[in-house]
This record gives structure tokens, C-alpha cells and sequence, in this order.
């Protein structure tokens, strides 16, 4: 079984555990990053414990980009293990940890047309690829606000979380085909730099999400 296989089903036995006690509160949600189904286990009036898994699944993408095709394809599953700190009423600050699957893959296919890497054009064949992956760490801290699963609000009660794992990706890239012979690995290196450059702008992934929730 895979690391993070294992860390879901470490989750998901947390939330089966959790939902054996009389507090326990159920919730769903929506929004970034996707669809979540969660526990809450509220300890005392100020602190509770939560466990939710998230997925927008897999999204594939085709264009063309200055007269190349290419393919994206992005997916991202989340587990996320909480702590709530309520400051305020239902106001509260959340911190964990998030495990995640997220990745987006990117294949320019040659189709005859130039395709420029690092500082050169190289022209190309319907055999030839330049591939991009781009991966978020798979363990990340998360901190954020938010509002519901304060113990004693029985029924039902809205839930919003406003924050972010914290984090930074890493950038492979790879070219197949006759082009694999022609490329310079100083043209592969440029290129790859230049995009861990503008991906290493994004050092977190966010969560902004609404939903209800039910404490028994």
C-alpha cells in the first residue's frame, strides 16, 4: 500500500472513531479543495478535534499554445487532521495538518511545429513530447479561520473555513521521441528553472469552504 494510502485509511479510521461518540458532528462541505465529508469531536467549550477528506478528483484540459497542442491533466485529493481553538462564539482558529495527492501533469505534442526550450527552437515530429510535473509536498501544516462545530450547538449549524496548506512544489520536466537526442541539457535545465520560477510563486494551497454540519 502506498504511503499515502495508508495515511488515508489512518484518516478514515480516525473518522469512523470519532463518530462512535455521543458529540460527534458529521459535516459536509464545498469549495476549495472540493468536495469534503468530515467528523468534528468537540472536546470542551473552546476546543475541538476534526477529521475530513476533500477531492475535486481529475480534471483533463487540451489547447493550443502558440501553435503547440497539449494536454493537462490536474488532480488533487486532501486529507486534513484539524484543531480548533474558538476565540469568539462560533468564531474559531484551526491548525493541522494536510495530506495531500495534488498534482498537475503538462504534454506539449509535436506535430511538425517548432517548439522552443530554454533559449532554442527545435523543430519536432508527431513522435516527440516535452512533459511537465508538478507536485505539492505531500504532507503539509495548514493554518486558517473559521466558523461552526462549537460543542452545544445541537442540530443543525452552518460550517466556513477560510485558509491554507502551507507548502511548495516541485517541477520535473522530460522530453520523448527523437527530440530526446537533440535537446541540450542547458535548454532543459533553463526550462525547467523557468518554470520552478513561476510555480515557486505559489507556496500554498488554499481552502475557502461553506457547508453545514449536524451535532447530536
Amino acid at each position: 500500500m502506498q504511503p499515502f494510502s495508508r495515511l488515508c485509511v489512518a484518516a478514515a479510521a480516525t473518522l469512523a472513531l470519532c463518530a462512535t461518540a455521543s458529540a460527534a458532528e458529521p459535516y459536509a462541505a464545498i469549495g476549495a479543495p472540493g468536495v469534503m465529508l468530515g467528523i468534528a469531536q468537540p472536546l470542551s467549550d473552546t476546543v475541538t478535534l476534526r477529521a475530513d477528506l476533500a477531492t475535486i478528483g481529475t480534471r483533463d484540459k487540451t489547447g493550443t499554445q502558440q501553435g503547440i497542442d497539449y494536454k493537462g491533466n490536474y488532480k488533487s485529493n486532501r486529507t486534513g487532521l484539524f484543531a480548533d481553538w474558538f476565540v469568539s462564539g462560533g468564531f474559531r482558529l484551526t491548525g493541522g495538518v494536510t495530506l495531500n495527492d495534488t498534482k498537475f501533469d503538462l504534454t506539449a505534442f509535436g506535430d511538425g511545429t517548432p517548439i522552443k526550450i530554454g533559449n532554442t527552437s527545435y523543430p519536432t515530429t508527431p513522435a516527440d513530447r516535452f512533459v511537465a510535473n508538478i507536485k505539492f509536498p505531500s504532507t503539509t501544516p495548514y493554518i486558517g479561520i473559521g466558523w461552526g462545530h462549537k460543542m452545544g450547538n445541537s442540530g443543525w449549524g452552518f460550517v466556513a473555513d477560510l485558509g491554507a496548506s502551507i507548502g511548495k512544489a516541485t517541477v520535473t520536466t522530460r522530453v520523448e521521441g527523437p527530440l530526446l537526442s537533440q535537446v541540450s541539457q542547458a535548454d532543459m535545465d533553463r526550462e525547467t528553472q523557468e518554470l520552478r520560477d513561476g510555480v515557486g510563486k505559489v507556496r500554498a494551497l488554499p481552502q475557502l469552504s461553506i457547508g453545514v454540519s449536524y451535532q447530536f
